[in-house]
């Protein structure tokens, strides 16, 4: 047994890797209680912090599971809600519900940048609560909603609860996270852990050429687990205020910026969609601005002779009291599915 001076010298990677593996082995064997909700449970999580597509792969689902129940009548119309735990909200041990499914009940601050954006984007679909505890989350959207199957945001690691099905995400473009642990990587835990996923959809295939060597990894790691491919593709173009315009009302050049895990792909995604940037910014994940950061973009931007500036839908929800003096616009992404009908058949059996 490691003395706690040798634990103390112990890089931060590794100690975080003990205590990752001695959790892991604690659930493994029962020493760890595993709650059941009274209703099905999907998982969509990942091995690496922020940025790989899973927040539209959440509303995907959803959707697949809302389409799906009402296609099989009204008797088995399925109240869906989300629990996640709302990064970067004000109060981070509080339960708020973001949206009971059919109207929003907190602002942005208060339910966390993404769950907001995803309460907004499934009103009349699914109910969104944030609470660091989504057992306890459960049982009150069970009681207090009627919800009757739960979408469980960023789930992978979240193993106190259990769940029917295991979806797991992994960005093409940075699938490893620098091959190590957090902190020195961006590693949740060792990729092995793959081997719990009931299926793995790997994201922004479009962004890289060859994909064999990320999925001969992948079933080194996971085994005969699924493998899907998908696609960020382009929904909608919107003005800061929500209305929806044309790639041709745009002027060009533009500039960019964000807060978001993946900088880097949401600027390739512009680039792949025809905008020719001459000013790109990246801020740190979930970033809260101020008007002074947006002036100095805004200036930054003008002086590299952007006509316009584009930005994400999690950003722009924070933006909608800024003076931007520029024309502001936010891209709104979805995730495009090759294969989707194997998903939708394991989110039906899973639901069922």
């Amino acid at each position: 047994m490691k003395s706690p001076a040798s634990v103390l010298m112990m890089p931060l990677d590794t100690l975080y890797g003990a205590v990752t593996q001695a959790r892991l082995a604690a659930y493994r064997n029962g020493w760890f209680l595993v709650s059941k909700l009274r209703a099905p449970v999907i998982s969509v999580g990942n091995i690496t912090t922020g940025g790989t597509g899973k927040t539209p792969l959440v509303e995907w689902v959803c959707r697949a599971i809302s389409n799906e129940s009402t296609t099989g009548g009204t008797h088995d119309k399925k109240k869906i809600c989300v629990l996640t735990r709302g990064y970067g909200r004000a109060d981070p041990n509080s339960q708020v519900v973001v949206s009971n499914g059919a109207e929003l009940l907190a602002n942005d601050r208060d339910a966390g940048d993404e769950p907001f954006l995803l309460a907004e984007n499934l009103l009349g679909i699914a109910a969104v609560v944030s609470n660091p505890n989504r057992v306890a989350a459960g049982q009150w959207a069970i009681e207090k909603l009627n919800s009757n199957v739960f979408v469980l945001d960023d789930g992978f690691q979240h193993l106190r609860l259990s769940r029917n099905l295991d979806l797991v995400v992994i960005d093409a473009t940075n699938p490893w996270g620098g091959g190590r642990l957090l902190p020195a990587g961006r590693l949740r835990e060792p990729p092995k852990g793959l081997h719990r996923a009931d299926c793995i959809v790997i994201t922004r295939t479009e962004q890289v050429e060859d994909l064999s060597s990320l999925t001969n990894d992948i079933h080194r790691f996971a085994g005969d687990v699924p493998v899907l491919f998908s696609r960020m593709v382009t929904r909608r173009l919107s003005t800061i205020d929500g209305q929806t315009v044309g790639k041709a009302e745009v002027q060009q050049p533009v500039g960019a910026f964000c807060g978001i895990g993946n900088p880097a792909s949401f600027f390739n995604h512009l680039g792949r969609d025809g905008f020719t940037l001459n000013f790109t910014r990246a801020f740190s994940d979930h970033h809260n601005y101020n008007q002074a950061e947006i002036a100095v973009v805004v200036r930054e931007a003008k002086a590299r002779g952007a006509e316009a500036l584009l930005t994400t839908a999690k950003d722009a929800i924070k933006l909608r009291s800024f003076d931007l003096n520029i024309r502001c616009y936010f891209v709104e992404v979805e995730i495009s599915i090759d294969d989707d009908n194997r998903l939708v058949n394991m989110i039906r059996d899973a639901v069922s």
